[in-house]
């Protein structure tokens, strides 16, 4: 698995492309301009480097994401367990809930997604 990690800045500019996509290279460069007060040709440099990257894709001026906002969610939450709890989802849980209470909506929900998961 390719592994993405996107600084503060990029995500930023991905969070645009993913509340947008399909979005032509001029509309991108519109919204970075607005959101992010960027030049086009800081816009430009950046896409082409996530292109590089495999994140995003621009095939003939539409700009478009390889992996969903979901997907490097899931990506990174995977990565932070591995270093951090050496991949044991349970520690992770335990150490959350002694610092935050769970509520019932919580705890039902996170019941229904074992139970989704279980192995039969």
């Amino acid at each position: 698995m390719i592994e993405y990690n996107l600084g503060e800045v990029e995500m930023r500019f991905c969070h645009i492309i993913w509340n947008h996509e399909p979005l032509s290279s001029g509309q991108l460069v519109t919204l970075a301009k607005g959101e992010l007060l960027w030049k086009k040709s800081t816009t430009y440099t950046i896409l082409r480097k996530l292109c590089e990257k495999g994140i995003l894709q621009n095939t003939n001026g539409a700009v478009t994401t390889l992996i969903s906002k979901n997907e490097y969610i899931a990506m990174q939450s995977e990565k932070f367990i591995e270093e951090k709890f050496c991949g044991s989802l349970p520690s992770f849980l335990t150490s959350f809930a002694t610092r935050k209470k769970l509520s019932k909506n919580e705890i039902a929900e996170i019941q229904q997604l074992i139970n989704s998961h279980k192995e039969v």
